[in-house]
């Protein structure tokens, strides 16, 4: 006899940490770790001043731009605005047989 048990599907929606969600999470990451090794860097060629600054702005501009990308949605589309127009290159020999047919069908 086969033992059956339930699976834990989730609740479909994003992976949510510390209020970022989905993708976000790794650009928080990212921008932290950048932001560490620019600081560290700056630090180790210029002054330890200078790379407190750059530390401290790499991450809170990446974390200000991650929210601020956050707030468009996790599948952000284009919004193209316009009337567009696509134009379709269709070859009339492929299609002569079947409109005789449709014409034959609808005389009767």
């Amino acid at each position: 006899m086969e033992k059956s048990f339930a699976v834990y599907k989730g609740l479909q929606k994003p992976l949510v940490y510390r209020g970022f969600s989905g993708k976000f999470i790794y650009w928080g990451i990212a921008s932290l770790l950048s932001g560490l090794v620019l600081g560290a860097l700056v630090m180790a060629l210029f002054s330890m001043l200078l790379g407190v600054l750059v530390l401290a702005a790499c991450i809170g501009g990446g974390l200000a731009y991650t929210l601020s990308r956050q707030k468009q949605g996790l599948f952000v589309k284009s919004r193209a605005q316009g009337i567009y127009h696509f134009q379709t290159k269709i070859n009339p020999k492929i299609y002569e047989g079947s409109q005789r047919i449709q014409d034959a069908l609808y005389r009767h």
